[in-house]
Order: C-alpha cells, then sequence, then structure tokens
C-alpha cells in the first residue's frame, strides 16, 4: 500500500486496493476459503498461509510498518474476502455431522474453528521462525501478521455464518448482503437480528462498520504479536490465544442466537 492510501482516511477504502471482482481479489478469496477448511495438515496449512502472505505483498503494500496503514489493509481485505468465505447451510452441515443434536452440532463447529485459528497461530509462528534464521529479507513481519489476522477473522467469519444456520437464524439473502453482515456480526459479536430493517442485498459496510471492524481489528493485530516470539514459543502462545479467542466468540454469538431465535415467529424445526 503506497502513501497516496493514506489519504484515504481510517474509514475509506485506499485507492491501491484492487476492486472485489478483480483476479487478484478471486486469488486471495480462494487462499482465504482453504484457510477455513476443517482439517488441514499442519504443513499445508503453513503452504497457504505463506501464499498469503505472498499475495498480500504483490497487492504493492509498502508501509505495513505503519500500524494505520496495517489496520486499514486489514479491514480492506476482510471486507473484500467476506463474500469468499464459504457457509455451509444447515442441511449440508447434517450431512457432515450425522447424528449431532443442534446443540452438539454447534459446539463440533466452535471447537473446529477453534483448532483451525490455533493451527493459523501456530503456522504463523512456524513461518515467523523462519526470521530467526535468515535475512528478514524473505518475509516482512507486518505483513505475516496481517496475514494471520485476515486468516483467522476469515474462519471466525464461517464459524458465524454456520452457527446462525444452526440456529435457524437467516443471514440476509446475496452475496453482498450477507458477508455485510457477517463482518458486522465479527466486530460486534452479536448475531444478526433477521427482524432489523436495512439490511439486505445492498448493504455496504458505513463509516460506523468500518470503525467498528477497524477498532476489532486492532485489538487481534496486537494479539498477533506473539506469533514473533523466537524458537517456535511464538506458534504455541499464538495458538492458545487464538484458540481461546475464537471459542470466546462462538460462545457469546450462541447465547445471543439463541435469544434471537426465541424472538422469531415459528421457526422451522
Amino acid at each position: 500500500m503506497s502513501e497516496r492510501s493514506e489519504e484515504a482516511g481510517p474509514d475509506k477504502p485506499g485507492p491501491d486496493v484492487p476492486g472485489p471482482d478483480s483476479p487478484d481479489t478471486e486469488e486471495l478469496g480462494a487462499t482465504v476459503a482453504a484457510l477455513t477448511a476443517d482439517d488441514i495438515a499442519p504443513a499445508r496449512r503453513r503452504q497457504l498461509l505463506t501464499r498469503l502472505v505472498g499475495q498480500a505483498r504483490a497487492r504493492g503494500i509498502t508501509d505495513l510498518f505503519k500500524p494505520r496503514a496495517a489496520v486499514r489493509w486489514m479491514t480492506d481485505t476482510v471486507a473484500e474476502v467476506a463474500p469468499h468465505v464459504p457457509i455451509r447451510d444447515f442441511a449440508t452441515l447434517r450431512r457432515h455431522f450425522p447424528g449431532l443434536d443442534d446443540e452438539a452440532l454447534a459446539d463440533r463447529l466452535v471447537r473446529n474453528a477453534s483448532r483451525a485459528t490455533a493451527g493459523v497461530g501456530a503456522a504463523g509462528g512456524g513461518v515467523a521462525a523462519v526470521e530467526w534464521a535468515v535475512t528478514p529479507t524473505l518475509l516482512s513481519a507486518p505483513v505475516l501478521l496481517a496475514a494471520e489476522t485476515v486468516a483467522v477473522v476469515a474462519i471466525e467469519l464461517k464459524l458465524i455464518g454456520e452457527l446462525h444456520e444452526v440456529h435457524r437464524v437467516p443471514l440476509p439473502p446475496g452475496g453482498t448482503g450477507r458477508a455485510v453482515a457477517l463482518v458486522q456480526s465479527w466486530a460486534t459479536q452479536r448475531g444478526v437480528n433477521p427482524m432489523m430493517p436495512g439490511v439486505g442485498v445492498s448493504a455496504v459496510l458505513g463509516t460506523a462498520a468500518r470503525r467498528e471492524l477497524r477498532d476489532s481489528l486492532m485489538r487481534r493485530f496486537g494479539r498477533n504479536l506473539t506469533t514473533l516470539g523466537p524458537f517456535l514459543t511464538g506458534a504455541a502462545v499464538a495458538g492458545y490465544l487464538n484458540r481461546r479467542a475464537t471459542r470466546a466468540l462462538g460462545e457469546q454469538l450462541r447465547k445471543d442466537l439463541r435469544r434471537t431465535a426465541r424472538a422469531l415467529p415459528e421457526a422451522p424445526s
């Protein structure tokens, strides 16, 4: 991201960020989507995270050592990749996890997402460990941290979407409306209220929503600094903190969705 993007302001995407339909964004979205899978071998997760770092660097990023620039890039990128996050509908979840009732299914989703974000933290620590052995021109630490943060948020967006499916609380239809609802739900750690007006396909992230997302990403980015601990200690700590944060998000969201589901008229069983 060049100095020109600093002029965009904290709540507006910079001009250097590709559009949501660009091939660059499609490739980035595909990498992030692959990182959200339930079961990935550690070597494959590390490979995908390294690819994500490379794609971030290829987007012209030059000033992620500036915290504001890093958070702005993450805000723009999360908004871009959110439509690419694969959300399984309730029928698909039932096929993938047969024999589980709704509560057990939600437990499994939270557990799997927590393991996945812990795996990203461990993979990030493993990639960062290379920096202690070779010249730091290979990877830029802020880019790695930004990429790791985006990957963790994507996994949690998937969890949010699928918990809404389990609790029969519908998300807005359409890619844009659903993506905006997921991002806002992640930033506020609240479920989507389908009875609220004004949330639909044409919804976009306004100034207040972008500020909320930015502030949440700043907190997450700061926590991910543990990834840079030497001799793989960063991997262990980052993995633990990611797991704990994802589990807390899942439990908070489930409480909120239970209240919302009870208020809905005749939710289908």
